[in-house]
């Protein structure tokens, strides 16, 4: 078991997302950042799916209650165990009683605590994810708060006796880091002003030919009035050629839309299922990460690629989560 002393900002217990009811108006949700958040579960010896924690901007203070395989992913808190800093993207031993603290965002926006087995909480549609706005899923469908206890799955057979292994080389410091990890190449850098590499959108050729150079050609500011269903970015304005009445269709995470102010959205992991705004860009799955590590006041810039090129690049990506997954488990055996 895990107690919250201090819940940080917005912390909630995630996965991969609720797929498959959005035809009934029920939003995906999951991790913001979804290869961090695969990545700390792949290092605990979970399935990528497993529910972790998300941690936002301001990160909590979590102690203990039974000694875990832990990592820790994403943006850099300086997280701290028992008062040492410890490091990013590699498993740790934790024994019972350790307190970890995470303190602010330094660089990026969200990290992912991950633990062998993964939390206990109840399965939502075929999710762990929180909804928010529904209050379901996760803990009791909410943020998590002070004093909250989380149960833990059991982990792997083969995690425990690497638990029970860990556990006999730990020193008085209560905690003890592997000393292998993941390579940085694998994951987004995560700077102030991010090149984003998207396709066109379906509406892209109804803005007037100006809009369509400004898009690509200036930075846009991420404002305070955003959060996990969208970035409201402001620059230049960007208008239709001649205005029309658009149906509702469906959008994706990482969609661009633009309303009549000409101010655009970019659509996250608690986007709703339909827009009704003009497309004009959908951000390619591979940056979907750099982007769900901005923040407010960091800047996006917008380069297009093809479809086909789009397509390469997420092939490529997945290869390296399959090898990255299977050098893993050889650690493991």
């Amino acid at each position: 078991m895990i107690t919250i002393l201090k819940p940080g900002l917005l912390t909630t217990i995630q996965d991969l997302g609720r797929s498959g009811f959005q035809k009934y108006g029920v939003i995906t949700s999951g991790a913001m950042d979804q290869i961090a958040f695969r990545i700390a579960n792949l290092l605990v010896g979970n399935q990528e799916n497993q529910a972790g924690m998300e941690i936002t901007l301001i990160g909590p203070s979590l102690r203990f209650e039974t000694d875990l395989l832990i990592s820790i992913c994403g943006a850099d808190f300086t997280p701290t165990i028992n008062g040492d800093i410890v490091r990013l993207f590699r498993p740790i031993f934790v024994k019972k009683g350790s307190i970890l603290d995470f303190g602010i965002a330094h660089n990026g926006a969200r990290a992912y605590l991950a633990v062998a087995g993964g939390f206990d909480v109840p399965i939502v549609m075929n999710s762990y994810s929180t909804y928010l706005r529904a209050k379901i899923g996760g803990f009791h469908g909410r943020k998590l708060k002070s004093s909250d206890k989380l149960l833990l799955q059991s982990p792997s057979s083969t995690t425990q006796k690497i638990i029970s292994a860990l556990s006999k080389k730990t020193v008085s410091n209560q905690y003890l880091e592997l000393n292998w990890f993941v390579d940085s190449g694998l994951f987004p850098k995560y700077k102030n002003n991010r090149i984003v590499r998207v396709i066109t959108g379906r509406e892209f050729d109804l803005f007037s030919k100006e809009s369509q150079k400004k898009f690509f050609q200036e930075s846009y500011l991420i404002t305070s009035k955003s959060d996990r269903m969208g970035y409201r970015i402001h620059g230049s304005p960007l208008f239709l050629e001649k205005q029309f009445e658009m149906l509702s269709e469906a959008v994706c995470f990482g969609t661009i839309q633009v309303p009549a102010d000409g101010n655009p959205i970019v659509l996250l992991a608690d986007r709703q299922t339909t827009g009704g705004y003009p497309r004009i860009a959908q951000i390619i799955t591979v940056d979907l990460p750099v982007v769900a590590q901005a923040k407010p006041g960091n800047f996006l810039s917008f380069i297009k690629i093809s479809h086909e090129e789009a397509q390469l690049l997420y092939i490529e990506r997945e290869q390296e989560i399959k090898r990255l997954k299977k050098a893993i488990e050889l650690k493991y055996c």
